[in-house]
């Protein structure tokens, strides 16, 4: 048996308008655990959403996450920023250093509502849901135009991926002086 050894930024790479994906260790490699890096661009919004198998862990390596894993007292539809838990739990604004768990059956959301890209490493068990899952998004992100909603539900629907509040990405606007390499984009 072997492992595996990456260098720093080594892996499969998906890059798409609304985030940058490397596989680090997968189902591929012999893993049950799929295991990403993920650059999080500001503006990007995954919407609150619940697994009913897939538990989760996210480590915030560089920027600020906005993160949420609890059943809030009341649901809306429209956004989870403002959801409290009946315990008075919010979301918690995450730096370097900071992790969330998720198990079954939680729902969970994060956002990168700052100015600057985050950047996370993200484990996803049972391999390889989640594969497939960035794989597909990124074919959908690919096609341009506008993100049909409907179609990232049904895609979601299959992996396990039940959504609460809308997956949303609004960069921010580029400053007159600034181009999209200047920003990051």
């Amino acid at each position: 048996m072997t492992g595996l050894i990456l260098p720093p930024g080594e892996g499969r790479k998906l890059i798409t308008k609304a985030q940058e994906v490397t596989f680090k260790a997968t189902k591929a490699h012999g893993s049950s655990i799929s295991i990403f890096e993920v650059v999080v661009p500001p503006g990007f919004d995954v919407g609150a959403h619940v697994h009913n198998d897939s538990q989760e862990f996210f480590y915030v390596l560089e920027g600020e996450l906005e993160l949420l894993a609890f059943e809030p007292a009341k649901r809306t539809e429209e956004s989870w920023h403002d959801w409290e838990s009946p315990e008075g739990d919010q979301a918690v604004r995450a730096t370097e250093g900071a992790c969330m768990f998720v198990p079954p059956g939680t729902p969970h959301a994060f956002r990168n509502a700052s100015d600057g890209p985050a950047r996370m490493l993200f484990q996803c068990y049972p391999s390889p849901y989640h594969e497939f899952y960035f794989e597909e998004i990124a074919e959908i992100w690919a096609a341009g135009g506008a993100v049909d909603p409907g179609a990232v539900e049904q895609m979601r629907r299959r992996y396990d991926v039940h959504q609460l509040t809308p997956l949303r990405y609004d960069p921010p606007a580029l400053l007159p002086s600034q181009s999209a390499t200047e920003r990051g984009a």
